[in-house]
């Protein structure tokens, strides 16, 4: 019996929704910004000089661990994500992907991505990765049900992936590549404070333990953000100082330029507490990190 063109259709489509929910359950928009990091730091550990093959090793092995963490969070949250509205319609809490069909593709790769950077960028490189990895799967995600200290955790699993890149290229960590750790860990307090306070009442409905969950002033969550915000103006600075090139000031000024600019951001958030500033400095901190990023990946070259 031959097939019609309408059939034939209707399969085709459908074999490729199933392909986007798996690409979908990898997160690849935080993926993206991640990986772009990755390359960034292995530049700056190499003063612009990165060995691009080992670079391209690097972020297709980091990929693949990343890709594997936010299969594995989503599995071990699908309950939970059933419950808030931003969520509920993600593959796993809709149904349309099994949870033994999920995690069997999150060891998939990050097993494979583990393999993948020991065989190409070394084992250091590889055991940063699964660091990272058992950090934001198993201490990060359930810890979100028990503590509002679940974002300092996530701050950490989430700037561990730059000193990966940084090790890939064999340089010798320094204040550098700390820095570079420091700036990514403190970008993601006003980052998720913002994101906490827009969705606080999801978090709520869910159990999550974040910060404007347990204190609903939101006191403590504008400190945090104004708190961050200023460490990471100051340590954003580090990487172009003493440094033997003639493009420092400009870096410098552009660096605090754009710390400062999400500092009085953090600041506006902090007195209003209002989704209307929330939403400001969620936007502020998108803007902030690929700048910084492209700031980081001119300093050589300037």
């Amino acid at each position: 019996m031959s097939t019609t063109p309408l059939a034939f259709e209707q399969r085709r489509a459908g074999r490729m929704a199933i392909v986007a929910d798996y690409v979908e359950l990898t997160k690849p928009k935080i993926a993206v910004m991640l990986l772009a990091a990755v390359g960034v730091s292995g530049c700056v550990a190499t003063w612009g000089q990165p060995d691009l093959w080992r670079l391209f090793h690097a972020i297709v092995g980091t990929a693949l661990v990343a890709a594997s963490s936010c299969v594995w969070n989503q599995c071990i949250e699908r309950r939970i994500d059933l419950l808030m509205k931003r969520t509920r319609d993600r593959p796993l809490p809709s149904g349309r992907i099994a949870p033994r069909s999920a995690a069997m593709f999150g060891a998939a790769l990050g097993s494979s991505g583990v393999a993948y950077l020991a065989a190409t960028v070394g084992w250091q490189v590889a055991a940063i990765g699964a660091v990272t990895w058992l950090l934001y799967v198993v201490v990060y995600t359930p810890m979100k049900q028990a503590s509002p200290w679940n974002t300092a955790v996530g701050a950490v699993a989430g700037a561990l992936p730059l000193l990966m890149g940084w090790a890939a290229m064999g340089a010798a960590f320094d204040l550098r590549a700390a820095a570079l750790f420091a700036i990514l860990f403190f970008w993601q307090f006003p980052h998720f404070m913002a994101i906490a306070w827009i969705y606080r009442k999801d978090y709520a409905a869910a159990g999550m333990q974040m910060l404007p969950v347990v204190d609903p002033t939101g006191i403590r969550a504008g400190r945090q953000a104004i708190g961050a915000a200023l460490a990471l103006t100051l340590v954003s600075v580090v990487p172009f100082l003493n440094a033997p090139l003639d493009g420092a000031p400009w870096c410098i000024a552009a660096a605090l330029a754009l710390g400062f600019g999400q500092l009085l951001l953090a600041v506006r958030f902090s007195v209003r507490r209002d989704d209307r500033s929330a939403r400001h400095l969620l936007w502020a901190s998108l803007v902030y990190l690929p700048a910084m990023l492209g700031v980081l990946l001119a300093f050589p070259i300037l």
